[in-house]
């Protein structure tokens, strides 16, 4: 095989590799588009929104440093999703229970089933763990869009260089003879 053969298949691969990673940029900016669009659209439909500025609720130095940012604002995001599951409804949810977990609370009350503050209890914590918990699967969703992101962009990156790579490589096998072997001339391998 002679060294333009040799070019050219490279190119060939090389553009090949290209037209992957332009599908594959292109299958993960979507990815990032819709998972995005049905995060933010699914949180607005809950019509969650922060504490106001100055409020009560954000007094408190568990929850205050990381809901001020977005005082008064409808929770959209993934990271306002986050901030809210883990800096507002945890610290209530621990504050009521003393620390207890649904699950402790749960087998408490069946212990002791004339209890109905306790009963209450556990439906409240209950509902307020899944609510915490269906805010972080929208951060953890919105989180995975970004990386689709970040993914989409390295992709894309990548297809460029490779196509540049490819159309250097295609130039320099019209450059050569079409002899030209596979490694230094002869000449220069008697010379070394």
């Amino acid at each position: 095989m002679n060294r333009k053969t040799l070019d050219r298949l490279l190119a060939a691969g090389g553009l090949a590799v290209a037209a992957i990673l332009l599908v594959a940029g292109s299958l993960l900016t979507w990815a990032h588009s819709y998972v995005h669009d049905q995060v933010g659209s699914q949180l607005a439909a809950q019509k969650v929104y922060f504490p106001p500025k100055g409020s009560d609720a954000l007094a408190p130095k568990e929850i205050g440093p990381y809901l001020n940012q977005y005082a008064g604002q409808q929770l959209l995001t993934g990271a306002q999703a986050k901030t809210y599951a883990d800096h507002f409804i945890a610290v209530h949810l621990q504050e009521m229970t003393g620390g207890k977990t649904y699950a402790e609370l749960s087998a408490a009350s069946l212990a002791d089933p004339t209890n109905t503050k306790l009963a209450t209890e556990v439906q409240t914590v209950f509902r307020g763990e899944t609510l915490r918990g269906l805010l972080l699967n929208a951060y953890a969703f919105d989180t995975m869009g970004t990386i689709a992101l970040i993914a989409s962009i390295a992709a894309w990156v990548g297809a460029a260089v490779m196509a540049l790579l490819a159309a250097l490589g295609l130039v320099h096998a019209n450059r050569l003879h079409k002899s030209s072997p596979l490694g230094p001339p002869a000449r220069e391998m008697i010379n070394a």
